[in-house]
């Protein structure tokens, strides 16, 4: 078997730099788990709540509030106009991206807008 050109053989490794680079980071890291102080800072990031689950009656409430007809939420919120009847007949229910946009129309119906 043939052995790769020198050029090929140097790319293979991490610089001594990256290494103590990555070598630093494992420390802190074991450091944080063992309990140990550290100068370091963490920072919390809270996760968004799942959308709340909306009714058929409160989707019509909210198109009506809107002053839209099922053809222009449906291209309000960019779904069919075929998705919005079924919603509203409880034939279907929204998923998580399409509760989400209408929790965002619900507060901010401008934000909507804005992005046509």
């Amino acid at each position: 078997m043939k052995s790769p050109p020198k050029k090929a053989r140097a790319n293979q490794y991490m610089s001594d730099e990256a290494f103590g680079e990555l070598e630093l980071s494992l420390n802190q890291a074991l450091a944080h788990a063992r309990g140990k102080q550290s100068n370091y800072k963490e920072k919390k990031i809270l996760a968004p709540r799942l959308p709340k689950p909306r009714s058929s009656a409160k989707i019509v409430r909210l198109r009506h509030r809107l002053n839209y007809s099922q053809v222009m939420f449906a291209r309000l919120l960019n779904v069919s106009t075929k998705t919005v009847q079924a919603w509203e007949q409880g034939t279907r229910k929204p998923s998580d991206a399409a509760l989400r946009l209408l929790a965002v129309a619900e507060k901010h119906p401008e934000t909507l807008l804005d992005s046509i």
